[in-house]
């Protein structure tokens, strides 16, 4: 009989030469065990999905109580079913109030296909901005826009009429014309290496994406759903977009994304052709009560109340010689160091030594990241940060 193990190794497609086999039995809040029992402290939230830590209780039992009610019924958007449908207005309760036609997906990555669509699909035009450095999935169209070559040369062609500019440039929103059908900026860059909008620079992409008729898409995947202590992170930084596209966070470990716009907007959809954009799985009624229970834990457990203490906490602790610079908004930061060949030692001693998971950012390979649940406390950031620092220590 096989192990899991072998079986994965042998059966189950990889994505790298080098995966990091552990073997989880279970998890729960900021931890990971294994099958011998060790436990591991998730500093990186799955890449940013456990926001309200691992199986918290009120998703787990709004995903057994829904368990318990249906499961699929019927492609999207056909059936009038509760879980979406709440879903979708305490969502709209959170958001500016012309942002109130939310469509689900599975994922981000199709959250951005859909966004895209929408867009070409309002304005007629064809030409796609996104930024350098930016990441915005793995789908042939979210891929076009994603903003490093390295990773798209291999499956070209792409989408034509893309573009990029560089993220807290100004001049380059010269570049943004009547041509332009949308710019999809992240609100904090992620995969850059945790990069923040200077002051004004994401309001003057706004006014010009209005002057040209373009629409402004705002990227949340990563940092929406209370990961930079609003529960949306362009609330801090004065602009509203035209679409928001959010995932990760917003599932509470459930498959599950959406892009959010205007019913004006999002009508576009209906005709011309008639279902203009389908899908079978999105609006899940499982993925999207678990989604609920962690929107209400969000805002009923007050996590979003800690986040900048908590990020504080870890700029404090973070102190050595080897590290350059400490990069971040909210809980999601980047500690930077001189090279990913200081580095990539640093991350593999802290897992295999101290029981501790974090990991680099795909276009800044010299910085770690540091993405925990909210619900992280005081006296596990203190663990972990020492722990890091003895993983330095060895390695730097």
């Amino acid at each position: 009989m096989l192990t899991p193990r072998q079986l994965f190794l042998r059966h189950q497609a990889q994505t790298s030469d080098f995966p990091l086999l552990l073997e989880i039995e279970r998890a729960e809040g900021v931890y990971m065990y294994d099958t011998a029992g060790r436990r591991i402290l998730d500093l990186i939230s799955g890449i940013g999905v456990s926001n309200v830590g691992h199986r918290h209780p009120r998703v787990v039992q709004a995903i057994k109580d829904q368990a318990d009610k249906y499961l699929h019924l019927m492609v999207y958007g056909e059936l009038v079913q509760a879980p979406p449908a709440e879903l979708a207005y305490a969502l709209h309760q959170t958001l500016p109030a012309h942002l109130d036609s939310v469509y689900f997906t599975n994922s981000g990555a199709e959250a951005i296909e859909g966004a895209l669509k929408l867009a070409k699909r309002h304005t007629g035009r064809t030409e796609l901005i996104s930024c350098h450095n930016a990441y915005h999935g793995s789908t042939h169209g979210a891929l076009s826009i994603t903003g490093s070559e390295g990773f798209k040369n291999s499956y070209r062609p792409l989408l034509p009429d893309v573009r990029h500019i560089h993220f807290n440039e100004p001049a380059d929103l010269a570049l943004i014309t009547e041509r332009t059908a949308a710019v999809v900026v992240e609100t904090v860059q992620g995969e850059a290496g945790v990069r923040v909008p200077e002051p004004g620079y994401l309001p003057a992409l706004r006014r010009r994406c209005h002057e040209v008729g373009a629409l402004l898409i705002l990227d949340e995947i990563q940092c929406g759903f209370g990961r930079t202590g609003s529960f949306w992170a362009f609330e801090q930084f004065d602009v509203t977009p035209d679409i928001l596209v959010c995932a990760k966070g917003m599932g509470g470990g459930m498959p599950i994304g959406a892009f959010i716009s205007s019913q004006e907007i999002m009508a576009g959809f209906k005709t011309n052709p008639i279902l203009g954009h389908c899908t079978t799985f999105g609006g899940h009624p499982v993925s999207c009560a678990a989604s609920l229970a962690t929107l209400r834990v969000i805002q009923e457990e007050n996590l979003l109340a800690g986040v900048h203490e908590k990020a504080a906490l870890f700029r404090r602790l973070l102190q050595h010689p080897a590290i350059r610079a400490v990069r971040g908004h909210g809980l999601l930061l980047a500690v930077e160091f001189d090279s990913f060949a200081v580095l990539k030692p640093i991350i593999d001693h802290a897992l295999a030594h101290e029981g501790i998971l974090t990991d680099w950012f795909l276009f800044c390979d010299n910085s770690l990241r540091i993405a925990p649940p909210l619900t992280i406390s005081v006296s596990e950031i203190e663990e972990a940060c020492a722990a890091l620092l003895r993983s330095v220590d060895a390695c730097a």
